[in-house]
C-alpha cells in the first residue's frame, strides 16, 4: 500500500501486416510472469477461506447490525484521524522534495500527494500506484523521472520507518500482550523488536554520520542528515499511529485492547497486505486482524473493518476523484488561455490512470452490490412502484455492467477511444440499474462522480484501437479473477442460510434475493471467462521480418513530411517496420538477441506516436523480448517512461543553427583557415541530385572501400547506412572534387520544411586534400543556409555531457571513465572536441530500456547491432 511499486504499463494495439522473415523464439520461461499473479489469487482464496470459517456462526445481517452500532462520536473521531493521517502523508512529499533540493509549490505538492496516496492505497497494481501519478503531476514542475522515483522511494522508506518503529515499541512496551496477540513466544517478540531497532538505528546512523552515498543498481542516494532523517522518523511514526487510530476507534469495545498492543498487530496486518500484492491489501489485512484479535467478536470486528475501509480508503478516494474532476473542470473553463494550456500538459497524462482506476472501482462496487441482498425498507418501496421484470433485469444488468467495466478499465489506461464511449454509456446504465435494483443511492452517486471525471477527461482518449485487440497481461487477469471470486464468495456467504435447489434458478419474486444473486453471478462469470479465453486463445500474430522493397516505398510519404532527418534511416533496408494505420507513420527497429531496438521516435504526425510505441512494446513482449528505444530526445522521455522503461543518457547531439552560421569573426578563424587550405589544394564542392550519381558509383565505391580499409573497420548498421547503389540512389550527394576527380562524398538526409539537414555516409579517398572533412562540413552548412535549412545535425557525441558529480548514478561515472580513457575503442573526447568547433547547440539523447539486470544485456545488444557484430564492437 505504501511501498513504491514498479511503474508498469501493459502494451496494446493493432498491428498491420508484415513480411514473414521469422524471429527467433525468444519466449523461454514466459510462464514465470504468471507466478506473481497466481500467488496473489491463491492467497485471496486462502483469505476467503479464513474469513468464511470465522463467519460460520454469523450472517451479513449480523455484521451490518454491528456496523450500525458504532457510536457516532467514534466515527467522527476516526474521520478526524483519517484527515490528520492524510495531511501527514502530504508532509512526506514536502520532506522528500526538501531532500531532493527541489522547490515545488505547496499547493501542487499537497494536491499531487493526496491523489497519489488515495489511489495508491486502494489499488496496488503497478499502473495505478502513486508513483505513476506523482511522475505525471510533478513532471510539469520540472522533476525528472529519476527524481520522482527517488521521491517515491523516500516516501516508502518513511512509512517503513514508521511501521518498524511502532512494531518494535509495541513488542517492547507490552511484550506479554503483544506475544499473545501475535501468537509468538515472548522471547521471539523481543528478538523481532531488537532486530527492528537495529535496522532503525542503522539507518539513522548512516543518515547522520556517513559521508558516503548508498549505491544500489545504479542508484546513488546521499545521506539525508539529521535535519531530514529525524523528521522522517517522526512523520512515519505519526502517520502509522494516526491510521491505526482510525481502526482502533471503531473497534467494538476498543478499550479491551490497549492502543500500544493494537499498533503492533496493525503494523503486522499492513505489512502482510503489502507483501500480498492484492490491491489495497483487501482481505489480507482483514484476515490478519481477525486472527490476531480473537478476543473480539468476529461479526463486530468485521463491521469495524468495513467502517475502517470506508473511512480511510473509500472516502479519501472519492474526495480525490472529486477534486481531480473539479480541477479538470476549472481547466476546461479556461480552455482558450495560455495558463489552461500549460495546466493541461500537466494533467492530461494522468487522466487515463485516474479514470481507469475509478472505472475498475465502479466495476468492483457493482459486482459486490449485485452479490449482496438489498435493504428491506428500500426494496419495499420499489415493490409498490416497480414491475418485477424491471427489478430482475436491473439486478442482472448491474452485474454485467460491473464485469464490462473491469475489462474496459484496462483499455482506458491505454487511451482507447471506443473504450471511452462504451464506458460512458455503461456507467449511465449502471447508475440507472443501481437505483432500480434496490434504491442504492450511495452507489449511484459514486458512479455519477466517476462518470463526471470520465467526461471531463474525454480528450485524453483518442487511440482508434479495437477493444478486442487489447492483450490482457497476467496481473490484469489476476485482478479480474480476484474481484469475481470475491463477489461470488460474498454472494454465497450472504445467502448461505438459504437452502440450495435447482428451482432457485427459475424463482422470480420481489423477495427472491438468492436467485437473483445466482443468476447475476453466473452471467458475470460466463461473460468474464468468455472474454478472457478469447483474449488468451487468440492466435499469435505472425512474426515481423526485415522490410521488403514495397514496404520501404510505403515509408516515403511519412519521411517526406518528417522534420527530423533521422527518418531517412528507414531507407537503409536493414530494419524492420511497424506501420500506423493508413501508413500515416511508422516505427523502424531491429532485433539483436532479446533486445527489440527502435531507432528514434516514431516517424509521422504526433498523434500516432503513442499508438506506435505501445504496439511496439506489445510486439516485443509477445515474443519475449525487451523493448528499447535508441537516440530519444529529452523532451519525449515521459512517453517512454509510461511504458515502464528507464532512461539512460547516451550522450549529446550537436545541432548547428544555420541562420547564425558563417565564417566571419575571430571565433571562426580555425574554420576559415581549414577552408582556405582545402581550396588552395584544389578542392571544389557541389551537391548532386539523386538521379545524377549513377555514373559516379564506381568511383564512389573505390573511395568507400579505401576509407574502410584505412580505418580497418566494417560497414556500420542500424543507425547509419551502408554503401550500396540502391541506398545512395535515394538522396542528394555532397561531392568534393580535387582536380576534377571525386575524392570525398557524403549522402544527405534532408528534413521536411527544411528544418534539418544532416549527412549519413561520409567517405574520403586516400588522395583527398588535408582538411577535406572540415571543408565538406563548412560547405554543406553554407549550402544548407543558402537553401533555407534551419539546422545542421552533426550527430551524437557518445558519452558526452554525463554528470560528473560524486553522487551521480553509477552509469554516469562509468561513462565518464570510458569517455576519458576509451580511446582504443572509440575517440570519444576527440569527436566531442571536433564537433564543438562549429559552435553547436548540444541536446541530450537517451536510450530507453528496461532497467535492472536486463539493462547490461540491452546495451551489449545495441552496441552489437550498430557495430555490425560483436567482433566489430571491440575493433578499433
Amino acid at each position: 500500500m505504501r511501498l513504491l511499486a514498479q511503474l508498469r504499463q501493459p502494451p496494446s494495439g493493432k498491428l498491420t501486416a508484415m513480411s514473414a522473415t521469422p524471429v527467433p523464439d525468444e519466449e523461454p520461461r514466459k510462464w514465470l510472469r504468471w507466478l506473481g499473479p497466481l500467488a496473489a489469487t491463491l492467497l485471496l482464496i486462502i483469505v476467503i477461506y479464513v474469513i468464511h470459517r470465522e463467519l460460520t456462526r454469523f450472517t451479513l445481517h449480523d455484521v451490518a447490525l454491528q456496523l450500525r452500532a458504532i457510536p457516532l462520536r467514534h466515527l467522527l473521531m476516526a474521520g478526524l484521524l483519517t484527515a490528520s493521517s492524510y495531511f501527514t502523508l502530504t508532509c512526506y512529499d514536502a520532506l522528500g522534495l526538501r531532500y531532493l533540493r527541489r522547490s515545488v509549490a505547496y499547493s501542487r505538492s499537497v494536491f499531487t500527494s493526496f491523489i497519489a496516496y488515495a489511489f495508491g492505497h486502494n489499488l496496488s497494481l503497478g499502473a495505478l500506484t502513486g508513483a505513476a501519478i506523482r511522475f505525471r503531476l510533478y513532471g510539469s514542475s520540472g522533476l525528472t523521472g529519476t527524481e520522482v522515483a527517488t521521491l517515491s522511494g523516500f516516501c516508502s522508506s518513511t512509512s517503513g520507518l514508521g511501521l518498524a518503529s511502532l512494531a518494535a515499541l509495541s513488542l517492547l512496551l507490552s511484550p506479554d500482550d503483544a506475544a499473545s496477540v501475535l501468537h509468538v513466544h515472548r522471547v521471539s517478540s523481543w528478538l523481532v523488536a531488537g532486530t527492528l531497532l537495529i535496522i532503525i538505528v542503522g539507518y539513522l546512523s548512516w543518515a547522520v554520520l556517513s559521508k558516503r552515498a548508498f549505491e544500489f543498481r545504479g542508484w546513488s542516494l546521499r545521506p539525508p542528515g539529521i535535519a531530514i532523517a529525524l523528521p522522517q522518523l517522526i512523520l512515519g511514526v505519526l502517520d502509522i499511529s494516526l491510521s491505526a487510530g482510525v481502526l482502533w476507534w471503531v473497534l467494538p469495545a476498543h478499550s479491551a485492547v490497549s492502543f500500544v498492543t493494537f499498533v503492533g498487530a496493525y503494523a503486522v496486518a499492513i505489512i502482510a497486505g503489502i507483501i500480498s500484492h492484492v490491491p489495497g491489501g483487501l482481505g489480507v489485512f482483514e484476515s490478519v486482524i481477525v486472527l490476531v484479535l480473537p478476543q473480539l467478536p468476529t461479526d463486530a470486528l468485521l463491521g469495524s473493518l468495513i467502517a475502517y475501509r470506508a473511512l480511510y480508503y473509500l472516502a479519501p478516494l472519492t474526495i480525490a476523484a472529486t477534486l481531480f474532476g473539479a480541477h479538470e473542470l476549472a481547466e476546461q473553463r479556461r480552455r482558450l488561455t495560455k495558463v489552461e494550456a500549460l495546466a493541461k500538459l500537466s494533467l492530461a497524462p494522468v487522466v487515463p490512470q485516474v479514470t481507469g482506476s475509478l472505472v475498475f472501482l465502479a466495476g468492483f462496487v457493482l459486482l459486490m452490490s449485485g452479490a449482496t441482498p438489498g435493504i428491506d425498507s428500500r426494496l419495499a418501496t420499489l415493490r409498490q412502484v416497480l414491475p418485477l421484470g424491471l427489478l430482475e433485469l436491473s439486478h442482472l444488468a448491474g452485474s454485467i455492467v460491473g464485469v464490462a467495466l473491469l475489462i474496459l478499465s484496462r483499455a482506458l489506461f491505454r487511451r482507447v477511444q471506443i473504450a471511452y464511449h462504451a464506458t460512458f454509456w455503461l456507467l449511465v446504465v449502471g447508475i440507472v440499474a443501481s437505483v432500480l435494483k434496490g434504491l442504492d443511492v450511495e452507489e449511484a452517486i459514486l458512479l455519477v462522480i466517476i462518470l463526471a471525471v470520465l467526461t471531463l477527461g474525454r480528450d485524453a482518449f483518442y487511440r482508434p484501437t479495437s477493444i478486442m485487440e487489447e492483450r490482457f497481461t497476467p496481473p490484469w487477469i489476476a485482478s479480474v479473477l480476484v474481484v469475481l471470486i470475491g463477489a461470488v464468495w460474498l454472494g454465497f456467504l450472504a445467502h448461505r442460510h438459504d437452502e440450495y435447489s435447482n428451482d432457485l434458478w427459475w424463482t422470480f419474486s420481489h423477495r427472491a434475493d438468492a436467485p437473483r444473486m445466482l443468476r447475476a453471478s453466473l452471467a458475470a462469470v460466463v461473460l468474464a471467462t468468455t472474454f478472457l479465453l478469447l483474449n488468451l486463445l487468440r492466435p499469435a500474430r505472425p512474426a515481423p521480418g526485415v522490410a521488403k522493397p514495397e514496404e520501404i516505398e510505403r515509408t516515403r510519404k511519412a519521411i517526406g513530411a518528417s522534420e527530423s532527418s533521422l527518418a531517412n534511416a528507414a531507407l537503409t533496408g536493414d530494419k524492420r517496420l511497424l506501420f500506423a494505420e493508413a501508413d500515416r507513420g511508422f516505427l523502424m527497429y531491429q532485433i539483436a538477441g532479446r533486445s527489440w531496438v527502435a531507432l528514434g521516435d516514431p516517424v509521422g504526425p504526433a498523434d500516432v506516436h503513442e499508438e506506435l510505441v505501445w504496439r511496439f512494446r506489445e510486439l516485443s513482449d509477445r515474443h519475449g523480448g525487451w523493448a528499447a528505444f535508441y537516440q530519444i530526445p529529452g523532451e519525449r522521455l515521459p512517453l517512454y517512461i509510461d511504458l515502464g522503461l528507464a532512461a539512460l543518457k547516451l550522450g549529446e547531439e550537436a545541432r548547428v543553427p544555420l541562420v547564425e552560421f558563417s565564417l566571419n569573426g575571430p571565433e571562426r578563424a580555425d574554420l576559415r583557415q581549414a577552408h582556405r587550405r582545402a581550396e588552395r589544394d584544389g578542392a571544389t564542392f557541389e551537391v548532386l541530385a539523386a538521379e545524377k550519381i549513377t555514373e559516379l558509383l564506381p568511383q564512389l565505391q573505390r573511395i568507400s572501400d579505401s576509407w574502410l580499409e584505412e580505418k580497418a573497420t566494417a560497414e556500420k548498421r542500424f543507425s547509419v547506412g551502408a554503401f550500396s547503389a540502391d541506398y545512395l540512389g535515394n538522396f542528394p550527394l555532397a561531392l568534393v572534387r580535387c582536380e576534377g576527380h571525386p575524392v570525398a562524398f557524403a549522402n544527405l538526409w534532408p528534413g521536411a520544411a527544411k528544418q534539418e539537414l544532416s549527412v549519413d555516409l561520409m567517405r574520403f579517398g586516400a588522395d583527398a586534400p588535408r582538411g577535406a572533412m572540415d571543408y565538406l562540413f563548412i560547405e554543406l552548412m553554407l549550402w544548407g543556409r543558402q537553401q533555407g535549412y534551419q539546422w545542421f545535425n552533426l550527430g551524437m557525441a557518445p558519452l558526452s555531457g554525463l554528470e560528473r558529480h560524486p553522487l551521480a548514478p553509477a552509469w554516469h561515472r562509468v561513462g565518464n571513465f570510458i569517455f576519458r580513457h576509451g580511446e582504443h575503442f572509440y575517440n570519444f573526447d576527440g569527436l566531442r572536441r571536433y564537433k564543438a568547433k562549429f559552435d553547436p547547440i548540444w541536446e541530450s539523447r537517451y536510450l530507453m530500456a528496461p532497467g535492472g539486470i536486463a539493462l547490461p544485456r540491452v546495451l551489449i545488444d545495441v552496441s552489437r547491432l550498430i557495430a555490425g557484430g560483436m567482433k566489430e564492437v571491440f575493433a578499433k
